[in-house]
């Protein structure tokens, strides 16, 4: 979801693993220059291979779409909010670590929460492949959201207060992400839209504060909450 390498850190790889890590960070970089430069759309797989120095069946390999190699964190943007929810402290709201999580990523200016920057913005906007995938990331996430409510509530899937949930907290990162991107198009600088962001996410959070202050905070918040949201 952002044009920066990352760093993973912890147990230390075999040489063959980090071999396979390194090719993949080769063509992945090689691939975002080249969509940078000439658009998404326009870049062919046989380009990034060569542009990587790679096999074209190696880029397909590592990478089974086209656009997984422009937004290659997927899983870490998909898993977030359920990552959130399920590393909360006892007796926290699913509503209050995820508020607070979020506060944090404007601080930050992390990509996951939308700040990719002007030139990986405007190639994703301008791409009906890449805008279409992100859309599918956001469901995804959402799903991935409702399975933990689901399992920190005790309750079924299909349960409508956990749907409700997963969609009401979703739907809000959603608007906040695609705020950031489009402020970002419009020339602001991450320091201004952090600004911007912190009174927009306490506006938009503060909207979910009564029909879900004290979901998923413990095993007595379940049934009131789930009375809350029939209402």
């Amino acid at each position: 979801m952002t044009t920066e390498s990352t760093v993973t850190t912890g147990a230390p790889v075999g040489l063959r693993e980090s071999k396979k890590q390194e090719t993949r960070q080769l063509i992945s970089d090689a691939a975002t220059r080249l969509f940078l430069d000439q658009g998404f759309e326009q870049t062919t797989i046989a380009e990034i291979a060569a542009a990587a120095r790679v096999a074209k069946k190696t880029v397909t390999n590592y990478f089974a779409h086209k656009e997984d190699l422009a937004l290659d964190h997927q899983d870490a943007f998909t898993g977030s909010l359920a990552a959130t929810v399920a590393d909360r402290a006892p007796g926290e709201s699913a509503l209050t670590a995820l508020r607070q999580a979020f506060a944090d990523a404007v601080t930050a200016a992390d990509p996951v929460a939308g700040f990719s920057g002007p030139e990986f913005a405007r190639m994703v906007a301008d791409s009906p492949t890449l805008s279409a995938r992100l859309r599918d990331l956001h469901d995804l996430r959402e799903v991935r959201l409702a399975k933990v409510l689901a399992e920190t509530t005790g309750a079924a899937p299909d349960d409508i207060a956990v749907r409700t949930a997963a969609a009401l907290l979703g739907s809000v990162h959603r608007m906040l992400f695609d705020r950031i991107q489009e402020l970002t198009l419009a020339g602001w600088t991450n320091a201004r839209i952090s600004d911007e962001l912190a009174a927009s996410a306490d506006y938009a959070f503060g909207l979910l504060e009564e029909p879900l202050a004290g979901y998923a905070a413990g095993p007595s918040a379940g049934p009131k909450v789930h009375q809350d949201l029939m209402l």
